[in-house]
């Protein structure tokens, strides 16, 4: 019933306006007994909803309700829960999200769903696939920070150097210098085997290792590999650079974890995957800000909504900034984008219209980049900041 974010569903969810949208986010405890507080949290956030839908503050609210209690039936929701819970609904629309990362505790009736805590979690890409190779064995990883699986390898993946190469494998007892591709180097933590003999052998050596890996970046590539997923490489760090020479995915990442992957668990493996996402998603928060501080500098920026709304609707903003979390209570005129905002602001649960809900979805469909950033790192106190095009 539950489905997880993807781009596409977002890029689905941000057409979706000009009528009562429900949503409701929670987060969700993981372990016993914590976990059974969640169907606690659920009904007490329920009992807001109905007071919003009950004060006539949306259409239909019976049938809608109805749907929202239907769920605390749903016992894999409960028994398996991620970390956070979207459900987004309407009179002829019901999407319930399970979610990688927590959220705060949320219930809005709006003429569109509330999207920025999905957006957040979108554009900071927690899933991601670990590749590893030794000599004697590929094996591939799929998951996030919380919890990793193994993928059951596609027939044409090979399973091992020999399943690779066959009868073209170089015998093993020939010399060479494997420099951290035999498994006895692997083990060395990659230092430089010297066996007798020199590099007569070497060549045929590392001709091996380049047939090996492409033949496995090929596999992978056609059968497991998929847009906006990353790849990470688990391998020694002499192994890194080869393998990122012969490869063609798009999806491998320039970092890797540089370790022999036979000899970290799997917790381990993930543990190090999520410190690499971690590091990337604050390398492009850090780009972002650069580039808003840039534009800035040609006078290209503006942190006044109603300017912000104007220019939005215009299509003049290349890039709209907007604080993770922030509810600004107001209107937007749709032919115009005049803003007009409300006296009180509420940040805990407002079920009155928002305008940045209302700005974001114009927004994308005019072209523009749309990012949530943490609190604190916006300047000025208006709940969001736009670059524009000229």
């Amino acid at each position: 019933m539950y489905q997880h974010i993807t781009r596409a569903a977002l890029t689905e969810l941000l057409k979706l306006q000009g009528q009562t949208f429900v949503s409701l986010y929670m987060p969700m405890e993981r372990t016993f007994p914590e976990r059974e507080q969640n169907k606690v949290r659920y009904k007490n956030l329920m009992r807001q909803l109905r007071d919003h839908l009950e004060g006539g503050k949306g259409a239909g609210g019976t049938a809608l309700l109805q749907q929202f209690e239907a769920l605390l039936n749903d016992d894999e929701l409960w028994t398996n829960p991620r970390n956070g819970l979207a459900v987004l609904a309407s009179d002829d629309f019901f999407k319930v999200f399970s979610l990688h990362q927590t959220v705060e505790e949320r219930v809005r009736v709006d003429r569109q769903p509330y999207l920025q805590p999905l957006l957040r979690i979108n554009q900071f890409a927690e899933s991601f696939q670990i590749l590893c190779v030794t000599r004697d064995a590929v094996r591939m990883c799929e998951g996030d920070r919380h919890v990793t699986h193994e993928v059951e390898l596609h027939p044409s993946v090979p399973r091992n150097l020999e399943d690779a190469l066959g009868t073209e494998l170089t015998e093993k007892n020939q010399s060479g210098y494997p420099e951290g591709f035999s498994r006895a180097a692997e083990r060395a933590g990659g230092m430089t085997m010297h066996e007798a003999g020199g590099g007569g052998k070497q060549d045929e050596i590392d001709n091996d290792r380049e047939r090996y890996f492409r033949a496995i970046d090929k596999a992978i590539t056609e059968h497991h590999s998929r847009p906006g997923l990353p790849l990470i490489l688990a391998a020694l760090p002499r192994n890194q650079a080869a393998f990122r020479e012969i490869s063609h995915n798009p999806q491998l990442l320039e970092e890797g974890i540089p370790l022999d992957p036979s000899l970290l668990d799997a917790s381990e493996l993930r543990r190090h995957a999520a410190e690499i996402m971690t590091r990337r998603h604050s390398a492009w928060l850090n780009s972002v800000m650069e580039r808003y501080g840039a534009a800035k500098g040609k006078q290209l920026t503006c942190e006044d909504l109603p300017e912000i709304g104007e220019a939005v609707y215009a299509g003049r903003v290349a890039m709209l900034l907007v604080e993770s979390g922030r509810s600004v209570p107001g209107v937007v005129n749709p032919q115009s984008g005049e803003v007009d905002l409300y006296e009180a602001e509420d940040d805990t649960a407002d079920s009155g219209a928002d305008v940045l809900d209302q700005l974001i979805p114009r927004a994308v469909q005019n072209g523009a980049e749309v990012v949530v950033v943490p609190k604190g790192m916006m300047e000025g106190g208006s709940g969001a900041a736009a670059v524009f095009r000229f």
